[in-house]
């Protein structure tokens, strides 16, 4: 496995390589593949591409993000106009039942909370949020509330994985509960971990993925 200076080295080369993104405005610690991210930046979306690059490295298993959004006086602006511009970016995206979705915005942080039928939902209603200049937080307490009668079938989302190329090789063991969904196994890297929890959410159904996969430290040859 990588030592925590190659680890360190490999995380910052992969921030380096990320086009928003500036190396002196984030430090990389690394420790048995526990690697904290500090600094500050001047955008939500840019803190969410630190954390994302860091986890796609191999051996990462946990990521800790202590990154700090500071606005410049370019980028400052106040709660009634994010709430504005949340509001007209909602209306711009045809998957966001806008009118199910509501937004608080304090300080420059946004709380979005109401209900939803997917999950994929949720998370592009939080990925319009996050490109939002003046946006320094977000606290997703959108809820799934599927309006399907259906029960989950486990072994479509076992053909699913099986499928995919990314992680159709790997043991992953899934265990349905009423309307939840458990992943269980080990995976090589987040990617791996997040591309499980896609392919369950997908399935009709669900509404909890308790994504157990355990990312491990990848073995020299």
């Amino acid at each position: 496995m990588k030592t925590n200076d190659e680890l360190q080295r490999k995380v910052i080369e992969a921030i380096n390589w990320e086009p928003l993104l500036s190396a002196a405005e984030i430090g990389v610690e690394a420790f048995d593949g526990i690697v904290t991210l500090t600094g500050s930046v001047n955008s939500y979306a840019k803190k969410e591409e630190a954390e994302a690059a860091a986890k796609n490295v191999s051996g990462v298993k946990v990521v800790v993000e202590k990154i700090e959004v500071v606005l410049n006086e370019k980028n400052q602006k106040s709660d009634f106009e994010i709430a504005a511009e949340i509001i007209n970016a909602f209306k711009w995206h045809w998957d966001i039942p806008h009118d199910r979705v509501q937004v608080k915005v304090e300080n420059g942080w946004v709380t979005l909370t109401g209900s939803l039928e997917w999950h994929y939902q949720k998370e592009e209603a939080k990925k319009a949020v996050s490109v939002l200049i003046g946006v320094k937080g977000i606290i997703n307490n959108i809820m799934i509330i599927s309006l399907s009668k259906d029960r989950i079938n486990k072994k479509d989302i076992e053909d699913a994985i099986e499928r995919n190329k990314i992680i159709g090789n790997i043991a992953i063991t899934v265990e349905v509960l009423d309307n939840s969904v458990t992943l269980k196994g080990n995976v090589e890297s987040w990617f791996q971990k997040n591309e499980a929890s896609r392919l369950a959410w997908k399935a009709r159904g669900v509404l909890e993925v308790k994504n157990n996969l355990h990312v491990e430290h990848e073995q020299q040859p």
